[in-house]
């Protein structure tokens, strides 16, 4: 016998909202999840598999527009390996992209960590005047 979730146990388990995976069903991502015969959506063990990789998309900044195009063409099989894998090599250069700026972000954020610890201990800011005309 089959095990079936409904929205908000696949939400729990994912840990994400309900609307979210309402959400994607509109937007046309959950080709795959089955309805009963009401219409209520009923997630497999299986779609975990499906929903954890829409997530990873989505973490990656890809659009919901771009992750349906991923889905169609998973859809479409065997025909659509290159596509898909142009798309997947895409995002990936683009969160590499990301991470970069995110390096050069943490190197800021460093820099005024110890601006504010110096000024902390010194109980002042004007420590820093000759090295810094901003008092951020």
């Amino acid at each position: 016998m089959k095990m079936f979730y409904t929205v908000g146990e696949m939400a729990k388990k994912m840990q994400i909202a309900p609307s979210t995976l309402r959400y994607y069903d509109k937007e046309g991502l959950l080709p795959f999840v089955e309805r009963s015969d009401g219409g209520i959506r009923m997630f497999k063990e299986s779609d975990l598999e499906w929903l954890a990789l829409i997530e990873c998309l989505k973490k990656t900044g890809m659009s919901i527009k771009d992750i349906k195009s991923f889905v169609d063409l998973c859809v479409e099989g065997d025909a659509s390996i290159d596509r898909r894998l142009e798309l997947i090599k895409k995002q990936r250069q683009a969160v590499l992209g990301q991470i970069e700026q995110l390096k050069e972000t943490i190197k800021v954020l460093d820099y005024k960590c110890w601006y504010y610890e110096e000024a902390q201990k010194a109980g002042t800011c004007a420590i820093h005047n000759d090295r810094e005309g901003l008092k951020l």
